[in-house]
């Protein structure tokens, strides 16, 4: 079977809305997405998740980790830390080593639980950044669980992600969708974990079933887009691109004219990892990308 793409970059956001980081070789998975990815996330006075709809500031923070920290198997000492920094802000740095204190009534979308506390310097420093009460929290997978919509893939889990375990695009409909801006938007915009390259614009619509270094990945939805991608990631501000560029061509209204129209635009598909039993499984840059099964249209994928 020849390869339809391969992995061009893996993106990990080890703080929800923050920035991601490009790996630079490889990045080890897990059932609830890459190892590290939306482990924490920052929380208002209320528990209430911030991101970057109500924060476009947090676009701004840059997270740090070691280069090990992506390797198979490997574990935190008490000398491993993410590094986190901020336009006028000090280095914060915060031990991989899991924090003992819990913070109660900790709530992201739909979902609400407990979670890590990661302490006073963590709470200060992004309460001065954002300029009102907040604290920075990890996920407790030993006592939480956060299902994913079971409409769509019933039995998977995720930590702070939106919605699923992993997003797919590939670079082709970047490159598609930047011939009609007046602007072009780098891939940020869109904070996929998994970008590949090689393939046609929007080919990963059709994508149900995929195998990249002999992990099988199923796709079980359309990624609907918010106003994220609107924000200049560089800069935190907001602006009407893409989203009024995709409404043009990839709404549900162009994508799905028969189905119910809910005004959503969609960009990438979303996937879960299948074959998640055994332990010791990586994502490599450079790996082939083969399509096991695939619908005819977007009109035929979930979403």
């Amino acid at each position: 079977m020849e390869a339809a793409a391969k992995v061009k970059s893996i993106f990990v956001y080890p703080i929800k809305s923050c920035r991601g980081i490009s790996v630079s070789q490889q990045a080890p998975l897990t059932p609830t997405g890459f190892r590290w990815d939306r482990q924490w996330m920052v929380i208002n006075n209320n528990g209430r998740a911030y991101t970057q709809r109500n924060e476009p500031k947090l676009a701004l923070v840059e997270t740090e980790l070691p280069n090990e920290a992506f390797l198979e198997g490997w574990e935190p000492t008490g000398r491993s830390f993410m590094v986190i920094r901020a336009p006028g802000m000090q280095a914060l740095k915060i031990s991989l080593s899991k924090p003992r204190d819990i913070a109660d009534g900790v709530s992201v979308w739909e979902w609400c639980g407990s979670a890590l506390a990661e302490g006073a310097e963590a709470s200060n420093w992004f309460t001065n950044y954002l300029g009102k009460p907040s604290r920075l929290v990890r996920y407790n997978a030993e006592s939480e669980t956060r299902p994913v919509d079971p409409k769509y893939a019933a039995g998977e889990k995720i930590m702070f992600s939106d919605c699923y375990p992993f997003m797919l695009l590939s670079q082709g409909s970047l490159d598609a969708l930047n011939k009609l801006l007046k602007e072009p938007i780098p891939i940020n915009r869109f904070r996929p974990n998994i970008l590949v390259d090689g393939c046609e614009p929007f080919s990963e619509d059709l994508w149900m079933g995929i195998r990249i270094n002999n992990c099988t990945f199923q796709g079980v939805k359309l990624c609907d887009r918010c106003k994220v991608p609107t924000i200049n990631q560089d800069t935190g501000v907001a602006g009407p691109e893409p989203s009024e560029t995709l409404r043009q061509i990839r709404s549900d209204k162009v994508l799905r004219p028969n189905q119910k129209q809910q005004g959503k635009i969609y960009f990438g598909q979303n996937l879960v990892w299948k074959d998640n039993l055994s332990n010791g499984k990586v994502l490599k840059l450079g790996d082939p990308v083969f399509v096991m099964r695939k619908v005819n249209s977007a009109a035929e994928a979930a979403a």
